[in-house]
């Protein structure tokens, strides 16, 4: 039986530890509390003694191969980027969350019309915690859902909270508390490693499982180590300064956006040297286990690119629709919803290379880990 420390040689030594969280969820929730996470997020033993050696640990993560088929069926998922029963291109129907979320507010409606209609009892998702920085947050109010939206840039902490960790970055940690709270009807907004992980646990039939409702998958193309001469090299290559950033988004490119509104784009490409390392290996672009996926690409600004995946995710889309939501009118661009899905997929097919290519690299050199 493989234990935590087959996952510590095989994943994470290998650089391929996405830091989703998963294993030490687990962990946690069924109260071993053998594993914890870092102070950046990486699990690792808390109390050796504890580990009861189950492998359920190993099963989780996301880069063991073990009941890779039976997560795939579990959502009867299809190459080459998953099942995808409808592309739609939305944004949220409120003008105030449209302002303050991404890409027209997407997520935000969709959890607030879930919660309003008492759908679910609350959210796990990330919220600001200073500059470059998101937290995972257990929303339980409306008010708390609100206010994880967006991917602002805050100055207002002062420039001394600065973070190494890119503003979409967190991990599914939150489900211990949403455990101790005995919440049962609960949203997972996530990245496609924190998605798969917890089909994993789904799979196996272990909790806290049983308390997610609805997987909310978000558009992934890796996530960046915002480390001080990192920022100053991205700034003097680009021209700006991170005092006058006002808020920062990802479509096809960063995308930089200044206080006197301008807008500086740079590609994914320039971004390359910041990446954390695992996210080199990761073939996931689309969120494919997620109810439903989404990102700005394909889309206008201020509007999302929106994938239903399972019948589910199908089902809240529609009521939603004309309520929460409005759908970008087919007479402007009858063709809208599939050009939408071709730049998803033309993104997606380059991840999956990306990701092949340097897995072919793994044993022919040394792995260099940042962060």
């Amino acid at each position: 039986m493989e234990t935590f420390f087959d996952l510590v040689q095989q994943v994470q030594k290998q650089g391929l530890c996405h830091r989703c969280g998963g294993c030490v969820t687990f962990c946690t929730a069924v109260n071993f509390g053998a594993l914890e996470l870092d102070q950046d997020g990486k699990p690792r033993y808390g109390d050796m003694e504890k580990c009861i050696e189950c492998g359920l640990c190993y099963c989780i993560c996301p880069e063991i191969e073990e009941f890779e088929e039976e997560t795939r069926r579990k959502v009867a998922w299809s190459a080459p980027n998953g099942r995808i029963i409808e592309t739609s291109v939305v944004r949220s129907a409120d003008a105030a969350v449209q302002e303050k979320g991404t890409d027209g507010g997407v997520v935000t409606a969709l959890l607030l019309h879930l919660f309003d209609n008492g759908r679910i009892d609350g959210a796990i998702v990330t919220r600001p915690a200073g500059p470059f920085m998101r937290r995972p947050s257990l929303a339980v109010t409306r008010k708390e859902i609100e206010d994880a939206a967006g991917f602002y840039f805050d100055t207002s902490h002062g420039m001394k909270h600065l973070s190494d960790r890119y503003v979409t970055y967190s991990s599914i940690e939150k489900f211990a508390p949403m455990m101790k709270k005995g919440l049962r009807r609960v949203a997972l907004v996530g990245t496609p490693c924190q998605i798969k992980a917890y089909r994993r646990m789904e799979v196996l039939g272990i909790v806290p499982s049983d308390s997610i409702q609805y997987c909310l998958g978000l558009f992934c193309s890796g996530n960046f180590i915002f480390d001080p001469e990192s920022r100053e090299k991205l700034a003097a290559a680009h021209g700006f300064a991170w005092d006058n950033v006002k808020k920062i988004n990802i479509k096809d490119s960063l995308l930089i956006h200044l206080d006197n509104g301008e807008i500086r784009s740079i590609a994914l490409e320039d971004l390359e040297f910041m990446k954390r390392v695992a996210c080199r290996y990761c073939p996931d672009y689309s969120a494919e286990f997620a109810d439903i996926s989404f990102g700005g690409i394909g889309a206008p600004e201020g509007w999302t690119t929106v994938i239903t995946r399972t019948p589910l995710g199908r089902a809240v889309l529609a009521d939603a629709r004309d309520n929460a939501v409005e759908e970008l009118d087919q007479r402007q661009n009858p063709g809208y919803a599939s050009g939408a899905l071709a730049q998803m997929q033309e993104a997606a097919d380059k991840k999956k290379k990306a990701a092949r290519d340097n897995r072919g690299e793994l044993g022919k050199k040394p792995v260099s880990i940042k962060g």
